[in-house]
């Protein structure tokens, strides 16, 4: 057995990936379009993973868009998070501040930070190696809304 993907669905395709490809930093490794089923399904990898995802060997973030759908998708309690290394959480985190996106727990211990999806789904980003140095404005910025 080995793991695959975690499936969200979307509401917005197009502003669901300008968010996780233009904001967050995934790569779009393959889509399948079913017009009978009328969904699309965009499937992305973190970067350093993307060369083992096109090989099916790394697990993948699915996007599954259903065409005629303006449901509203709500996340239940039992669901937590995804969660992705980067290089320099603090550099991330203002790219992703600059990009608009709230930062809802900010990396003030140089390890762990996390934001949502425009479908309200919650990402943890962790800092790659051992913590950075607690620095400002990240140390002593609040927590905004939940996470």
């Amino acid at each position: 057995m080995r793991y695959l993907h975690t499936m969200i669905r979307v509401r917005d395709l197009d502003e669901s990936l300008d968010f996780w490809v233009n904001k967050v930093g995934l790569v779009e490794t393959r889509r399948k379009d079913n017009e009978a089923g009328k969904f699309t399904l965009v499937f992305l990898a973190a970067p350093k993973d993307e060369a083992r995802a096109r090989a099916e060997n790394a697990p993948e973030l699915e996007l599954t868009y259903n065409w005629d759908s303006d449901e509203v998708y709500e996340t239940g309690r039992s669901w937590g998070h995804l969660a992705y290394k980067v290089d320099d959480i603090y550099a991330y985190c203002q790219k992703l501040m600059d990009a608009g996106i709230t930062i809802n727990r900010p990396p003030r211990d140089g390890w762990m930070a996390f934001f949502k999806s425009p479908d309200n789904v919650s990402i943890e980003i962790l800092q790659e190696g051992a913590p950075l140095e607690p620095r400002e404005p990240w140390a002593s910025m609040p927590n905004t809304g939940s996470w």
